[in-house]
């Protein structure tokens, strides 16, 4: 087994050494390094779409966040213009209240009135 061993190596050391080998190792080497650079732009590539992506949707929803507090704005409004008129209301209803007991008591008053 030794011989054949040996046979092996010295073989391997004569393909390894040979001009052919190293152009070979060199050009997988090079293929490597090609293959990872092309993966690193691709994913590189990937992130920025993905942050193009996700750069829109925080606009869209900033957007959305602005339009919906205008909104709460509006409603603030018409809710302190709702509470001015139930004010209102109150004040009217206490006014008609106030006439219509001075039209009882002006009623009244004629009614007593002799004739």
């Amino acid at each position: 087994e030794v011989p054949v061993v040996t046979q092996a190596i010295e073989a391997y050391r004569t393909v390894t050494a040979s001009d052919e080998f190293k152009e070979l190792e060199r050009l997988r080497l090079l293929a490597s390094c090609n293959e990872a650079s092309a993966l690193e732009h691709a994913r590189r590539k990937e992130r920025e779409k993905l942050r193009g992506a996700l750069d829109k949707k925080d606009a869209i929803i900033a957007d959305k966040d602005a339009a919906l507090a205008d909104k709460d704005a509006a409603l603030a409004d018409k809710d302190a213009i709702i509470a001015d008129n139930k004010a209102a209301l109150e004040d009217n209803k206490a006014t008609i209240a106030d006439k219509d007991a001075e039209i009882m008591r002006l009623r009244a008053l004629l009614d007593s009135r002799p004739n």
